[in-house]
């Protein structure tokens, strides 16, 4: 089975998480901004597809090379191995851009880009008339940064944090890649309860109990790969029969998810019946002034309200403030709460251990980390 260059992208702050999810599936890898290169074969792809929980995508790298004029980058575009990637009836839209490089037209680079794949496939397959390009889609990226050309080949299709079970969501969604980031990132265990007192349509929980039994994200959704010409199906039902094995569906789990409006409680409970998690997870409606709890040795994870606007900031802050308030008793529990107000701490009314930055999409936030002592 032939060998790729693969590269798994994700949101920027997040590199390390993925690194350290494809060393525990075994990859030597190496780590750049937004993105960590490994190698595999197609079976590799699929696994990585099926496994990641921070990625955002898994691509394979067609071809690196340096190109300053249009003449440099059609001929080396040209010289790459088109057609063991795709067959005559593929269709291959390609997206570009460019970042301080001579080549900065990005209409201009997948043109180039386009046309000299094209020119490649009809020599190759001996086609004089357009391509049909109505098969199966394979999704290719010319990136150019500095003048060096990356093209990669997308074997996802939609992104990772589609995993298919949110059927419902509220008005500020967490995607599910960073709602599990934000659970890995702390120290909470399957034998540990958890609680989000701010759990919208449920992502945090549901992303919590799919980790907490071992559950493979991508179990509920298909990739584009899935769909190409070289795809096995028989190596990938046995690769998703063996993601099932290895779930742990008997794990009993302790996870709580609040929220003030009921209607969102209606929602997680759907989203997590859509994820398999029927009963797993406990939904409540309840106001964060309003939590209390006799448990010890608990995490506490919540992506409060941010208060981006002036108008809202106001009732935000009362927010944090009563957080802090009722959750100040809890020393053995361990807090983590994900805001773009760097202020948060002052309205909470303590310090934190630790803060992490990380991207919510396009937006800075931080997230702030506060540890518990543990008693036995």
């Amino acid at each position: 089975m032939k060998n790729y260059k693969l590269l798994a992208t994700m949101a920027s702050g997040l590199e390390s998480l993925t690194k350290n999810e494809l060393k525990d599936l075994g990859y030597d890898v190496q780590t750049e901004n937004g993105r960590v290169r490994f190698e595999g074969t197609f079976e590799d792809v699929i696994r990585t597809n099926l496994w990641l929980r921070t990625a955002d995508r898994i691509k394979i790298i067609v071809g690196e090379f340096k190109a300053v004029t249009f003449d440099e980058l059609f001929e080396q575009v040209k010289a790459l191995p088109w057609d063991e990637l795709i067959p005559i009836n593929g269709a291959f839209p390609v997206n570009g851009k460019s970042k301080k490089s001579q080549l900065h037209s990005v209409p201009d680079v997948q043109a180039i880009t386009k046309k000299a794949i094209v020119e490649k496939l009809r020599e190759v397959y001996h086609w004089r008339n357009q391509l049909p390009e109505t098969g199966a889609k394979y999704g290719l990226e010319v990136s150019i940064d500095k003048d060096h050309v990356l093209i990669t080949l997308d074997t996802t299709g939609d992104s990772l944090f589609k995993r298919g079970y949110r059927l419902y969501k509220g008005s500020a969604p967490l995607k599910e890649t960073m709602a599990a980031a934000l659970v890995m990132l702390t120290n909470w265990h399957a034998d540990k309860p958890l609680v989000d007192p701010f759990c919208g349509s449920g992502t945090i929980p549901i992303e919590a109990a799919l980790i907490g039994q071992n559950i493979a994200p991508g179990f509920n959704r298909s990739f584009a790969c899935e769909s190409w010409e070289m795809a096995d199906k028989e190596l990938v039902e046995r690769i998703r029969a063996e993601a099932d094995e290895k779930a742990d569906y008997d794990v009993e789990l302790d996870i709580t998810g609040y929220d003030i409006d009921g209607k969102m409680v209606e929602i997680a409970n759907k989203n997590a019946e859509e994820a398999g998690l029927a009963g797993i997870i406990n939904f409540k409606q309840q106001a964060v002034k309003d939590f209390k709890t006799e448990q010890k040795n608990g995490v506490m994870i919540g992506n409060p309200p941010y208060g981006q606007r002036l108008s809202d900031q106001k009732a935000a802050r009362e927010i944090y403030r009563q957080l802090g308030t009722v959750t100040r008793p809890l020393v053995t529990w361990s807090k983590y709460f994900i805001t773009s107000d760097l202020d948060f701490e002052k309205y909470y009314g303590q310090s934190a251990t630790k803060k992490r930055k990380l991207y919510n999409g396009a937006l800075r936030t931080d997230y702030f980390q506060f540890w518990g002592k543990r008693e036995r």
